[in-house]
């Protein structure tokens, strides 16, 4: 039985103000370590994960359409990051477009609420 694929789509946790993050403390290598955990935990679940950083909008949306059409992926996990911390809201919704746009019909969306529980929110869905 073939693995179920898995894209996690983030902001690069590097240009990300975190100041502005609802979540106290957060870091961009804590963010990084989360996610890579969350990563590895998927990984030995039997998930098939690929990672996708993108940037505040530059080349988000490019990157994102380009990920879409060279596979097609289960399930598309977009990070808490965009969704709750305000600046990011709108590129969200494009991203959310993005995939309506190029993903398969048949693929599933899950949101994580902080970068330590993505596995949840995929196993929700997938």
């Amino acid at each position: 039985m073939a693995r179920a694929r898995l894209l996690l789509v983030g902001l690069e946790p590097d240009i990300v103000d975190y100041s502005k993050s609802p979540v106290p403390g957060l870091t961009a290598a804590k963010v990084r370590a989360a996610f890579e955990a969350d990563c590895a935990k998927l990984e030995t679940l039997g998930y098939s994960v690929k990672s996708l950083y993108v940037d505040d909008g530059r080349t988000a949306e490019a990157v994102l359409a380009d990920a879409l059409t060279a596979d097609p992926y289960d399930c598309i996990m977009i990070g808490a990051g965009l969704r709750v911390v305000p600046p990011y809201f709108l590129l969200f919704e494009k991203l959310i477009n993005v995939v309506h746009r190029h993903a398969p019909a048949s693929t599933k969306l899950c949101f994580n609420s902080n970068p330590a529980d993505t596995a949840d929110a995929v196993k929700r869905w997938v």
